[in-house]
């Protein structure tokens, strides 16, 4: 069985996130979206909304398995038998920063990480931006899944 672990906090998922998860999922038989829980950093959203706003948007989709998770991702990959990290790249910063941390995943264990690069339609977005719109009340529907709602 392949599966890939797709990391990230998710604060909250975009309609990019959501692209790499859907194309990720033709080519493992499993795609775990694992959101990492890091206490040095503030989220605008809480674990609980992040996983479910994720769950709501796979809820059909059998090959779609949402966890957290604290510590280093391939303990995660050897913990859920994972030998795929999934990675979406957005621009050229993206990938140098993806990159440094693949081939230190590569050189701590035998993990690869899979790049698939953003469709063109959703490549400028990211959670930073959706997180910036949300605090100048602009209108966030367009860049993130229906599953996303604030209260």
């Amino acid at each position: 069985m392949r599966k890939a672990i797709f990391p990230g906090s998710f604060d909250p998922i975009t309609n990019g996130h959501y692209d790499i998860i859907k194309r990720g999922i033709s080519l493992f038989d499993e795609v775990i979206v694992a959101i990492g829980i890091n206490a040095e950093k503030k989220y605008m959203f809480s674990l609980d909304d992040r996983k479910r706003f994720i769950e709501e948007a796979f809820k059909n989709e059998p090959k779609v398995k949402v966890i957290t998770y604290e510590g280093l991702t391939i303990d995660l990959c050897r913990k859920e038998n994972a030998d795929f990290i999934l990675r979406g790249l957005r621009n050229p910063a993206d990938f140098e920063f993806e990159k440094a941390i693949a081939h230190t995943n590569r050189r701590l264990s035998k993990i690869e990480t899979v790049f698939l690069l953003t469709a063109t339609k959703t490549s400028y977005i990211s959670s930073s931006i959706v997180r910036d719109v949300l605090r100048n009340g602009g209108d966030y529907t367009v860049l993130v899944p229906e599953s996303v709602k604030i209260k």
